[in-house]
Order: C-alpha cells, then sequence, then structure tokens
C-alpha cells in the first residue's frame, strides 16, 4: 500500500515538472511571436536563472522567478514599456517565493511562500504595494496557486488529506477587482 502511494506520488511529481516545463517553453514561444527579437533574448539571454514564467491575461506582464542579486525571488516585466517592474515589499530575506500568477492587468500576482519552513498562500498587490499571507502555514504542502483574471478566485494545490488535491478560494464580495482601469500607477 505504501509503496503503490509513492509510486503515485512520484509519477505525479514527474507529470508536474513535465507541465510546468511544457508551460513555460510554451510562454516562452509566446513571448519569441510576440516580442522583438532582442528584447526577447534580454530575458532569455540574461545569465540569471529564469523559472515558472506567469503571463498577465491582458498579455503586457510577465513574472516569473529568478536569481538576480543573488537570492531567489520574483521578478515581474513590462513587455510594452521593456523593462522590469519595481516590486516592493513582496520578496522577503531569507525566505522563497516560488509559483508566481497574474490577475488581468497584473494589478495582483498570487504566490506560495516559505519563510518558516512551511509554505503559505499571499497576494501582493501592485496598488497599495502590499503582500498579505491568504493561507498560513498548512500542514502538508501546498503549490501551484492561480488567481482568476478579475483577482477574486485563486485556486490551488494542497496535500492537507495525505493526497494532492484542488482547493478554491473566494476572496470575497467586497475585494477590489481587477479590470482594465485600475488604479495601478503607471511605471516610470
Amino acid at each position: 500500500m505504501v509503496q503503490l502511494k509513492l509510486r503515485r506520488f512520484i509519477a505525479a511529481k514527474l507529470i508536474h515538472r513535465w507541465l510546468s516545463w511544457v508551460i513555460g517553453l510554451s510562454l516562452i514561444g509566446l513571448l519569441v511571436a510576440c516580442s522583438p527579437a532582442n528584447k526577447t533574448q534580454e530575458l532569455a539571454k540574461s545569465g540569471y536563472t529564469n523559472e515558472q514564467p506567469a503571463l498577465s491575461g491582458d498579455g503586457r506582464f510577465i513574472a516569473f522567478v529568478s536569481n538576480r542579486d543573488g537570492e531567489q525571488k520574483i521578478v515581474m516585466y513590462d513587455l510594452q514599456q521593456e523593462h522590469f517592474v519595481d516590486l516592493p515589499r513582496l520578496n522577503q530575506r531569507r525566505g522563497i517565493t516560488e509559483s508566481p500568477s497574474l490577475s488581468r492587468t497584473g494589478r495582483y500576482i498570487t504566490y506560495t511562500a516559505n519563510t518558516l519552513g512551511r509554505p503559505e498562500l499571499r497576494l501582493y498587490d501592485r496598488a497599495t504595494k502590499r503582500s498579505k499571507v491568504l493561507i498560513y502555514s498548512y500542514r502538508g504542502g501546498l503549490r501551484n496557486p492561480s488567481i482568476s483574471n478579475d483577482g477574486r478566485y485563486l485556486v490551488f494545490e494542497t496535500s492537507r488529506r495525505g493526497q494532492w488535491d484542488i482547493e478554491v478560494l473566494d476572496r470575497g464580495f467586497n475585494v477590489e477587482l481587477d479590470i482594465p482601469d485600475s488604479s495601478i500607477p503607471p511605471q516610470k
């Protein structure tokens, strides 16, 4: 019984890795097809490890995990303005941030953070420049968060019941939705 669960777990991990690579390579292909060649090469040939890409719903921003400045962190690139976007207070020292997901205009970034040995689901709001914990330290694992275009719903995988399950989090009726006319100030 234990060996069967172990085999299923290993198979699920391999499938997850394969899907991550396929999605990542597909997004890179999309960037190559839609961006000027010199800017795509700048991201692809940066000399840094860049992984786990996520594209905003409007196609303007890409967020990914990078080892820039010697630390693993989430960075965001504006494909239209062709520069990196400042994300104050998103990345924490001595913490691991992974699996970014963007709302329609990139106002909201959801990601996992691991600062005390247990994963947390976090949400960063570019309008307020604040990050908050949505789900504290789950027993077991927490991975692959994804946010809806309007920023109200989040889905993620959790292993709190001893197997990988999908959960949906509704942030409620009182959240400010990410709509095209959002109040994010333009980046300089």
